[in-house]
């Protein structure tokens, strides 16, 4: 297990980001919901565990899309980019599912106003070591959180709806959540497993080193960079995913959020009961000098992979290039129980969809951040 596999296991299978059922009873949830549909035969399409949530309101005809997100420590160092890319990223799960952002719903909680906070690299710690913090009111960050989810939703023409505020978090990190409904414009929701031996995986918008916060809590890194907004990249991959929606040949479809390409196409492969194939020297990079590794792990925003047919894949690069995004095929998803990652030719990381109970102890009791690192809650 490489520096790189020991990362992005850690995000799959050890941390509750990607594992959220192990600490909570998604059973009770599932158990509720039938009770409830017995009731509302057909209300609920696709409930909890894929990118977002579709549903159908009795007596109004089409589908609904839902997602909640929070973005809370990397408000810490970036308060701006983070509130916008929260809010960011719960739109892209809305677009995942086949679905136009319409409404969002924010909560943000935090110290009260008039006391400091320290925003920057240290602000974990609580004192500034690198000289680039700064100090700043908790009224001063809450500013800077909300003017970053308007801006978002000024870019993809999202109205705010509601939302709430509490002022008496003690924390270092605030809370800060999102919550997105939007209408489903395809005709059938789009699920993230993969479904087909062969399909190529198709990647829109361009990677950057920005976004690193997986890599941080596995321990890799000493500092977390969180990754920047992008207001008009986002807009325009949610636009060329619609219209490579509207050619009806994609298979599967998924944002690049936590974990970057790693997690999205490890997930779905995974969910699908198959593997993946990806050469990551053909993803389209924003920087040169990216490593292999940045490039399959980092979270740089605005950014979609989907599935395709081989005959589709022309037809689906002419409809994502129409709304003058980034597009390219990047890999292909494979008969096998593994996910592989290369770089010209040369393996990076080697994922399995079941890793062994000793590897994933490993994960769990070796996570944390490197040493002299304040983890985040």
């Amino acid at each position: 297990m490489n520096t790189i596999e020991r990362a992005l296991m850690h995000a799959l299978f050890a941390h509750l980001h990607h594992n959220i059922d192990q600490a909570v009873d998604f059973g009770a949830f599932a158990e509720l919901n039938r009770i409830i549909g017995e009731k509302w035969p057909g209300a609920l399409v696709v409930g909890p565990g894929d990118d977002a949530s579709v549903f159908r309101m009795p007596g109004i005809e089409g589908c609904f899309v839902a997602k909640q997100e929070s973005h809370c420590s990397p408000c810490v160092p970036r308060p701006y980019d983070a509130a916008a890319t929260g809010a960011g990223g719960a739109m892209r799960d809305i677009t995942a599912m086949g679905g136009r952002p319409l409404f969002l719903m924010d909560f943000i909680g935090t110290r009260p106003l008039d006391e400091e906070v320290l925003v920057g690299p240290c602000g974990f710690s609580g004192k500034c070591t690198c000289g680039q913090c700064k100090t700043m009111t908790s009224q001063e960050r809450l500013n800077l959180m909300i003017q970053g989810i308007r801006d978002m939703c000024a870019a993809m023409d999202v109205f705010i709806i509601g939302g709430g505020l509490s002022t008496s978090f003690s924390d270092v990190v605030p809370a800060v959540v999102a919550a997105v409904i939007g209408r489903l414009v395809t005709e059938e929701p789009l699920t993230k497993p993969a479904k087909a031996a062969g399909d190529r995986i198709v990647i829109i918008g361009e990677t950057a080193e920005d976004g690193n916060d997986t890599l941080y809590r596995a321990g890799i890194v000493l500092e977390m960079r969180p990754a920047r907004a992008q207001f008009e990249e986002e807009r325009r991959t949610m636009e060329a995913s619609l219209a490579a929606f509207g050619t009806g040949k994609i298979h599967a479809c998924s944002d690049l959020g936590a974990a970057g390409i790693g997690a999205a196409v490890c997930e779905s492969a995974r969910y699908g009961g198959l593997g993946a194939r990806v050469d990551l020297s053909a993803v389209p990079v924003k920087v040169e000098g990216l490593t292999p590794e940045e490039i399959l792990i980092c979270e740089t925003q605005s950014r979609m992979v989907l599935q395709v047919s081989p005959a589709d894949v022309d037809e689906v690069l002419t409809a994502i290039r129409s709304q003058g995004a980034v597009a390219a095929v990047i890999g292909e998803i494979t008969d096998d129980d593994k996910e592989i990652f290369e770089y010209e030719g040369q393996n990076i990381a080697t994922i399995p969809n079941e890793p062994s109970a000793d590897i994933v102890r490993t994960l769990k009791e070796g996570s944390g951040p490197a040493p002299g690192v304040q983890p985040p809650p």
